[in-house]
């Protein structure tokens, strides 16, 4: 199958995504709606505009500078109609991406300040979910979205937000996180938080690799025992690349990542916004799955990168030379990586992400 072949099958490949914010992918529209709503001046009231300014002023290459654009979708998501609705789009856009399964990081923490608990922000994103799942089962598209609860670094409440994701395990949590400025807030900043999570055997996924470099990922590895890792793209700081020989020399912490196959959530298009890399070719994500290392494929923020999952996958085709095989590797590596039970990782890659990618004519997979 030829790229060109290839670009126009993608949008009907399944797929599968890890990590997606929810306060980074509200659409335009919306976000203007529940501005005049909540009295929230905003850069532009019209749609297009709004869309070009979050995704001029994401991409600054700071992840400092690209982390201010939320002040605005957070001040529009402090009800629980807010949350509900946003939540709710977010599921009908990703199924109509071709997403079947989907886990939407978000921090209850931010979401305070007209009065709502912590447990009814939960609620209200959680009727959100079903709700979008619903109207997507009429639309005849299936999906699966859990939620990943996250705790903010700067701030000191993540043993509250830790027991709060634990507390609704069976209320569509599926995970915990931590996020916001990586730099100067690490996993040792509350140590306890980590042996808190284990002692219940509730999965972990901690933002590190993305501003931060080595330390931050031996930390989350071992400190907070992820499971995962949020973006992870820095792990390539501790591989020397010879290229005349065509030889890698791992440092230990890149074995480790690797013998224990901790998933990495790589998220290309941001990161060319926070200044992991410069252009698609050269992002880490290609040259660390030739590496075995378990790669996965992620939007990160949709809104401000203007992306999609779609999207992505084309622009690893087209500028980084993937294939069919390519893209169905990190699928699965996604789907055997979900915050779900093993049977449960077992019946979507063999009943929906095989199947879908051997109706394509030619994929041999």
């Amino acid at each position: 199958m030829t790229p060109t072949e290839l670009e126009a099958h993608i949008a009907e490949l399944p797929k599968v995504l890890l990590h997606d914010h929810l306060d980074g992918g509200l659409r335009p529209q919306t976000v203007i709606e529940l501005a005049a709503d909540a009295g929230h001046e905003l850069p532009t009231q019209d749609s297009a505009a709004l869309a070009d300014w979050f995704e001029d002023a994401a991409d600054s290459g700071s992840l400092v500078r690209y982390l201010e654009t939320f002040d605005h979708t957070i001040a529009v998501m402090q009800t629980a109609d807010a949350l509900r609705r946003v939540a709710r789009e977010a599921v009908l856009d990703l199924a109509a991406d071709g997403v079947v399964y989907a886990e939407q990081r978000w921090a209850p923490e931010q979401h305070l300040t007209r009065g709502l608990s912590l447990q009814e922000t939960v609620d209200a994103v959680q009727a959100g979910i079903v709700e979008g799942t619903a109207l997507a089962a009429e639309q005849g598209r299936t999906i699966r979205v859990g939620q990943l609860v996250t705790a903010m670094r700067h701030a000191d409440r993540w043993q509250e937000i830790a027991e709060l994701a634990v507390a609704n395990r069976d209320n569509g949590v599926v995970g915990f996180d931590i996020a916001g400025a990586e730099d100067g807030f690490p996993p040792s900043r509350h140590p306890e938080i980590w042996r808190y999570l284990a002692e219940n055997d509730f999965p972990t996924t901690i933002h590190a690799g993305e501003a931060a470099g080595v330390e931050s990922i031996r930390e989350a590895v071992h400190l907070g025992q992820a499971d995962r890792l949020g973006h992870g793209a820095r792990i390539v700081e501790d591989i020397a690349f010879d290229a005349e020989a065509g030889t890698a020399t791992f440092g230990r912490l890149a074995h480790w990542v690797r013998d224990h196959q901790v998933t990495l959530e790589l998220c290309p298009c941001s990161n060319l916004q926070t200044g992991v890399a410069e252009t698609i070719r050269d992002h880490p994500i290609t040259r660390l799955k030739e590496l075995d290392f378990a790669v996965t494929l992620n939007t990160d923020n949709r809104l401000m990168s203007r992306t999609s999952m779609t999207n992505e996958m084309t622009r690893l085709v087209h500028e980084a030379g993937w294939t069919i095989d390519d893209l169905a590797d990190v699928t699965i590596t996604a789907a055997w990586s979900a915050f779900v039970h093993h049977d449960e990782r077992r019946a979507l890659v063999d009943d929906v992400i095989l199947p879908g990618y051997q109706k394509i004519e030619g994929a041999q997979l």
